[in-house]
C-alpha cells in the first residue's frame, strides 16, 4: 500500500505545506523527519487530516458552511474551506459540504478529492496543476514576465504561491522539490526543468519584487 501511495503521489506530481495544505502529497500529509532511514523524502502519508482542527469557513453563496461542520485540511492533497468541499463533492457526486469527514473515512473519496484538486483550475487566471506539468498550459506574456513557466515549480505556485514563491528559496519549497526528485526515479521519469518557484511571482500579483513578512 505504501508503494501504491507513492506512485499515486507522483502521478498527481505531489504539493502543500503541513500548516496550509501539507505539501505535494508526500510532504502534504507528513511523517518525514531529518535523519530518517533512507532519507526524509522516502517517508510520508502518515496523517489523514490536520492535527489542529479549525473551521476554515468563509462566506460562500453556492457552498455555505453547515453548522457544526469544520472544513480543515483532509485527504492526500489536503482539501480546505467550505467552497472546496462543496465544489469537490459536486464533481465526484458526494455531499462533502454536509459530510466533510468522508474525506478521511473513505480512501476512495479521499483520492477522488485529491485528483479533483489536481485536475481543476483553482481560479480563472491559473491553470490546473495537471496542465501546468504535462504540457497542457501555454503561459501568457504576463506569466512569462513573472517567471511562471511549465514545470513542477509552477504547481507549487498554483497551490501556495503567495507564501512560497517569488521571494527566494524557502524550506517548504525545498522540501517539495525533495519529494518530487525522490519519487521521479521510482517511476523511471525525469524531474524535468523549472522545479522550483524561487523566482516566480505568485499568480495574480503584479510584476514587482515580492517581499513577504517572516
Amino acid at each position: 500500500m505504501g508503494k501504491l501511495y507513492a506512485l499515486l503521489a507522483v502521478g498527481l506530481a505531489c504539493a502543500l505545506l503541513e500548516s496550509s495544505l501539507a505539501e505535494q502529497c508526500g510532504y502534504q500529509v507528513g511523517g518525514w523527519w531529518e535523519g530518517a532511514a533512507d532519507g526524509p523524502y522516502t517517508w510520508g502519508y502518515c496523517f489523514k487530516e490536520d492535527a489542529v482542527k479549525l473551521d476554515y469557513c468563509v462566506h460562500s453563496r453556492p457552498w455555505p458552511c453547515v453548522p457544526g461542520k469544520q472544513y480543515y485540511g483532509r485527504g492526500p492533497l489536503k482539501l480546505y474551506f467550505n467552497y472546496n468541499y462543496g465544489a469537490a463533492g459536486e464533481a465526484i457526486g458526494v455531499d462533502l459540504l454536509n459530510n466533510p469527514e468522508l474525506v478521511v473515512a473513505d480512501p476512495v473519496i479521499a483520492f477522488k478529492t485529491a485528483i479533483w484538486f489536481w485536475m481543476t483550475p483553482a481560479e480563472s487566471a491559473k491553470p490546473s496543476c495537471h496542465d501546468a506539468i504535462t504540457g497542457g498550459w501555454t503561459p501568457s506574456a504576463a506569466d512569462q514576465a513573472a517567471g511562471r513557466v511549465p514545470g513542477f515549480g509552477v504547481t507549487t505556485n498554483i497551490l501556495n504561491g503567495a507564501w512560497e514563491c517569488g521571494h527566494g528559496s524557502t524550506q517548504e519549497d525545498k522540501d517539495r522539490e525533495g519529494f518530487y526528485i525522490t519519487y521521479c526515479p521510482i517511476l523511471g521519469t525525469s524531474p524535468g526543468m523549472n522545479i522550483d518557484c524561487d523566482a516566480q511571482l505568485p499568480f495574480g500579483w503584479s510584476d514587482k519584487p515580492v517581499h513577504l513578512p517572516k
